[in-house]
């Protein structure tokens, strides 16, 4: 089996897998023995990963995808490091179990209400700069 083929299989599994942890992740920061910090890093990976909207659009080049090549597995993975075991365990039952229901993967419209509103402010920015020269 060529070589790429193996790595495209290792990125499919990856994917998956980060797929359940934001969903984990999603359960997680509901659980009442969250601290604070974990509870933070998770509701704004979730957030972000969910929002219908990116912080930084798909069409453009590289960044766009970069973003969410970078941001949100980085989230994903210091939530985790700071979440219980326990609580894990049980955010990763309930993901499962909504996996198992084929239910759509939740949204977060706060978050995509948030990131439209820093795309207004930065051509705000812009035009304010453009006007006054």
């Amino acid at each position: 089996m060529p070589s790429f083929l193996l790595l495209f299989d290792r990125l499919k599994i990856w994917a998956r897998r980060l797929k359940a942890d934001l969903l984990a992740l999603w359960f997680c920061q509901r659980h009442p023995d969250t601290p604070l910090m974990a509870r933070l890093v998770a509701i704004v990976t979730v957030a972000y990963a969910f929002s219908p909207i990116d912080l930084i659009p798909d069409f453009i080049p590289v960044l766009g995808y970069l973003d969410d090549l970078v941001i949100v597995p980085l989230g994903v993975y210091l939530a985790l490091r700071l979440i219980p075991p326990h609580v894990l365990s049980e955010g990763r039952a309930f993901a499962l179990a909504w996996q198992a229901r084929q239910q759509d993967r939740p949204r977060n419209w706060l978050a995509a209400a948030l990131i439209v509103a820093v795309w207004i402010g930065l051509a705000y920015g812009g035009w304010r700069l453009l006007v006054n020269g």
